[in-house]
């Protein structure tokens, strides 16, 4: 799901990105092997045994690695847990890093277990693909085994979901106008709960610049 923006719909983007919203991605992982840029098609490093894993020894690590980076989002998120503030954030889902901070993951889950086959669903903020094969490389490390990335797919980001997405034969002028039209009350009930009311030019700015993208 690569979110596009047209013409004067191109500064949203920069809104939405100081909303730090999480993306969701799909990725594939084969136990075994290891290489040396964390992905199945990189120069080979070493092969290791895998028949000692289980699903369950799986998602205990996964679970561990949920622990480790939700500490670490509160961290960089600047608030008192104490607080009837964070408390409401937190209902709310919105504890999120104030500013830069490194790749955080809000979420884990094993979707498929087929070793050497499996496939994982993070849900996560700041990454890059990189990243992502790393953390394939450094569950198989944490299981007593190696493992590589095989597949990262993009499912959810922010707002936008696979069903926001246009197919190739959709890229046309009509379809992409409708598309705009659409996800309009998305992106601005998501600028409105994140970054709050006050800003009422800044809910302006977005009306006109959906406006013009959609007329352009």
């Amino acid at each position: 799901v690569p979110v596009l923006g047209i013409g004067h719909g191109n500064t949203l983007l920069t809104d939405l990105y100081n909303c730090h919203l999480t993306k969701a991605y799909t990725v594939g992982g084969l136990f075994g092997k290891a290489t040396d840029d964390f992905s199945d098609t990189g120069k080979l490093v070493e092969k290791t045994t895998f028949d000692h894993i289980t699903r369950e020894k799986l998602e205990r690590i996964l679970a561990v690695i949920q622990g480790t980076n939700h500490k670490a989002l509160l961290m960089h998120s600047n608030i008192d847990m104490k607080t009837q503030e964070a408390y409401e954030l937190a209902v709310k889902g919105l504890i999120r890093p104030m500013g830069k901070s490194p790749p955080i993951i809000t979420a884990i889950r094993c979707l498929q277990f087929a070793p050497p086959e499996f496939q994982l669903e993070i849900h996560c903020l700041h990454e890059t693909q990189q990243y992502l094969r790393k953390v394939v490389h450094e569950v198989g490390l944490e299981l007593k085994s190696s493992a590589v990335c095989t597949q990262v797919r993009r499912i959810r980001d922010g707002v936008f979901t696979l069903d926001d997405a246009l197919l190739r034969t959709q890229w046309n002028l009509q379809s992409i106008q409708n598309a705009i039209w659409d996800c309009q009350l998305k992106v601005r009930t998501e600028l409105e709960k994140t970054l709050g009311c006050q800003d009422e030019n800044l809910l302006q700015k977005m009306d006109v610049e959906v406006a013009h993208a959609a007329d352009s």
